[in-house]
């Protein structure tokens, strides 16, 4: 049964990016990271955007934050994680390249602080899932994974679901009391088309951005789409689910995912449109 609001069509928020990716709803704004624009921004249900870090060079990814309300994000290029405070300034959280040989990518943040990060592995069944604690101790949670991207954590704290994009799958993990992987397992498969950046909502579905295939999806344990919504000739890269009561889904799109093919162009937008169940967890 579909859980889009009748009758809302998706509404645009915020544009002039480059490339929007690695949403997060936190503190009454969305946080995101623009790749290729190398800047992370916050943006109100109002519209009202602000430019909150310059990372040039760095290739931002995904996001986070720790109990003391430092957010964490993900620098691509550099393989590591930086710690930016509440008064503005930023450190290195974890340096993680002697882990891996690829770039990285999007990131899920339990509540304790723990940081689980995917790497940017092209070719299946090499990609990594690495864990850095609160105090920024690096090291590998899962391996033999094809191209670990968008990542949520359930509410109670339990689970951790990956969209694998060269599986087209989306694959759980329990989370044990030290916040350690066990009990892996492949929760949806999604044949015709790889998942990017996901949400999770209360009734157990994983909205998804579909780039590809130029459309979001929610998608039921076993695989069935309850929704679709269609970006025309941008590819659905990310959403998240936020707002005062959960149910604003946010859309980030772009032209293309490639730096060349952009060319700086800032084509990328975020659009928000309402759903009957409220999100749930974190993302």
């Amino acid at each position: 049964m579909t859980v889009l609001e009748p009758d809302v069509q998706p509404a645009l928020l915020a544009d002039g990016f480059v490339f929007a990716e690695g949403p997060r709803w936190h503190d009454g704004r969305l946080w995101f990271s623009d790749m290729h624009g190398e800047a992370v921004y916050t943006v109100t249900l109002a519209g009202e955007t602000s430019r909150v870090l310059n990372l040039p060079g760095r290739k931002p990814s995904g996001l986070g934050f720790l109990p003391d309300g430092s957010a964490l994000v993900v620098s691509m290029a550099d393989r590591e994680l930086l710690r930016l405070a509440p008064d503005g300034s930023y450190a290195v959280h974890a340096r993680l390249g002697h882990l891996l040989d690829e770039e990285l990518n999007d990131m899920v943040v339990a509540a304790d602080g723990t940081a689980f990060v995917g790497s940017y592995s092209l070719t299946p069944d090499t990609g990594v899932l690495l864990r850095v604690t609160p105090d920024g101790v690096p090291s590998v949670a899962a391996a033999a994974m094809s191209f670990p991207n968008g990542a949520v954590i359930s509410a109670d704290g339990r689970t951790l679901t990956v969209a694998e994009s060269k599986g087209r799958r989306f694959t759980a993990f329990d989370l044990d009391a030290g916040l350690s992987l066990r009990g892996r397992r492949v929760v949806a498969t999604t044949p015709d088309a790889a998942p990017d950046g996901i949400a999770l909502d209360s009734g157990g579905g994983i909205w998804a951005g579909f780039p590809l295939a130029h459309e979001f999806r929610r998608v039921l344990p076993g695989g069935e789409v309850t929704d679709r919504i269609p970006t025309g000739e941008r590819m659905a890269i990310a959403c998240a689910l936020g707002g005062p009561d959960g149910r604003t889904l946010f859309l980030l799109s772009a032209r293309d995912w490639n730096s060349a093919a952009l060319g700086g162009a800032r084509t990328s937008v975020i659009e928000t449109t309402r759903v009957r169940v409220p999100g749930d967890g974190l993302a």
